[in-house]
């Protein structure tokens, strides 16, 4: 992350403010809950920077976002599991904590001039390549983000992009050329693909029962929240031309077609009216969020019950998370958009999670008995055999090359040629994060005539990587990091 923001921090606001808006826009994904024990609202905490759960949520979900990117959308929540990415999203919150902690060590802050001249650069908030507040309001309006949420988060993003700036350094020629010949280098293999799957295990009830008693605080069930709601349907108005036009002048930025392009006033009019009937609907929302509360329903509105948990909803996962905000002070939930409508949630009991029986957690101690078992033999299995396998053989393959590992996706071929590239062992097995093992025997190696596989770019990035790993070093010796979170 640290490196990534060194070597584009001429980009940086930019993609700060693309990702908290495209985070809001795609919703949330979800992990489940753990025991926060009595640090409610937080899930760490670092030097004196608390870091909170929604944050740890809104890392995971940009990661998850990238990831299922990567994977052209086909990336889901075991895949998550199996890439760690609740502790890399933890891992980055950490990060960023400590390098605000050094930065308020030497009394370093953003200016509110500074914040002000980046958010008036970013296009989305114009209105005719003009800075617009209205158009700057509305737009963070629609991601259901605050002025202030989105202000705080811009102050700490370019924090972190001001500390970092100060420590960033140049390339030179001789860094270059040693880097030019470090990367130049290419391996043939043999290799081998150690999976999970070839390994059969049958657990014992006494040895599940074992386990289970050993880490019983990891198996809980989720918190269950009993609620009523009531539900505003669509309201249909008819609106004036002044109205129409009131609206485009406002909002004709994000009145585009597929191409990007500005619509024009009697093409977005079908939009425009779709849009003003949905506003009208939610100012009635808001009259029936009043009359709910008051407790003065008019006859013939009963409010529905359910219960939600993070696994069983039958609402949106987005709306299913706040609804597991609400508590005792704050039974209400304001309307809230569900398909064409509006609800309003009321809270009647939080039932708390609790330790599941034996009986209730032995799917999920089966589970995580079978992957912790598969591993150890996995482990075992490569130890044994990595001196006398016989494989698939390779061309001649660069860190660039994760594409040719047969068997591996291109994200697990990265990681693979990554750590073969670091490795000083002709033979030996390398671990990846989604539990597949790779045994390997470098048969040759050859270096590349191309130079240009190291320019400045290169040196800077392995700089960067040097420089992440050194301070992120110094600054856990330096600032106390507590994780409060289970099952991370």
């Amino acid at each position: 992350m640290i490196t990534w923001m060194q070597r584009h921090r001429k980009y940086l606001v930019i993609t700060i403010w693309i990702s908290t808006i495209a985070f809001i826009g795609a919703g949330f994904v979800g992990w489940g809950q753990y025991n926060y024990g009595d640090k409610a609202g937080s899930v760490a905490k670092v030097g004196d920077i608390s870091v909170t759960s929604a944050e740890l949520q809104k890392s995971y979900s940009n990661l998850f976002n990238q990831y299922n990117q990567l994977f052209q959308g086909k990336f889901d929540e075991k895949q998550a599991k199996q890439f760690g990415l609740q502790r890399q999203a933890l891992r980055q919150l950490v990060n960023q904590a400590l390098v605000l902690n050094l930065a308020n060590s030497y009394g370093m802050i953003v200016t509110d001039q500074e914040l002000w001249n980046v958010i008036k650069a970013q296009p989305a908030f114009a209105k005719e390549g003009t800075f617009d507040k209205a158009v700057y309001a509305e737009v963070l309006k629609q991601n259901r983000l605050s002025i202030k949420e989105y202000e705080e988060s811009m102050k700490k993003e370019l924090l972190i992009q001001k500390t970092l700036y100060l420590l960033s350094s140049g390339s030179k020629p001789i860094e270059e050329n040693a880097i030019a010949d470090a990367l130049g280098v290419s391996d043939k293999i043999n290799y081998k693909i150690l999976t999970p799957n070839m390994i059969s295990l049958v657990p014992n009830d006494a040895e599940l029962k074992t386990l289970w008693a050993k880490r019983s605080s990891e198996f809980k069930t989720s918190p269950n929240f009993e609620i009523s709601y009531v539900t505003q349907s669509p309201v249909t108005t008819t609106p004036s031309a002044k109205e129409i036009s009131d609206y485009y002048d406002m909002n004709r930025q994000m009145l585009k077609d597929p191409a990007g392009k500005v619509l024009a006033l009697s093409d977005a009019q079908p939009m425009i009216v779709s849009a003003l009937n949905d506003k009208a609907t939610e100012k009635e929302a808001l009259r029936l969020y009043i009359d709910y509360k008051k407790g003065s329903l008019k006859s013939g509105i009963t409010p529905q019950k359910a219960t939600v948990t993070s696994d069983t909803s039958p609402f949106t996962p987005e709306l299913t998370k706040e609804i597991m905000t609400l508590n005792d002070q704050k039974p209400f939930l304001k309307p809230r958009k569900a398909g064409n409508n509006y609800i309003i949630v009321k809270l009647d009991k939080m039932n708390p999670a609790r330790t599941k029986t034996y009986e209730e957690a032995k799917t999920d101690v089966i589970a995580l008995y079978t992957a912790e078992a598969k591993k150890n033999k996995l482990q075992e299995l490569a130890q044994n055999s990595y001196k006398t396998f016989s494989g698939t053989s390779s061309d001649f393959l660069t860190r660039k090359d994760s594409a040719k590992i047969a068997g591996l996706s291109a994200p697990e071929g990265s990681e693979f040629l990554t750590k073969l590239f670091g490795s000083k062992q002709k033979q030996g097995f390398i671990t990846l994060e989604s539990g597949n093992v790779i045994m390997y025997n470098v048969l040759e190696q050859k270096l590349l005539q191309d130079k240009t596989l190291a320019d400045g770019s290169a040196v800077l990035k392995l700089k960067g990587s040097l420089l992440d790993q050194g301070l992120i070093k110094a600054l856990e010796s330096k600032y106390p990091v507590e994780i409060y979170v289970e099952g991370i």
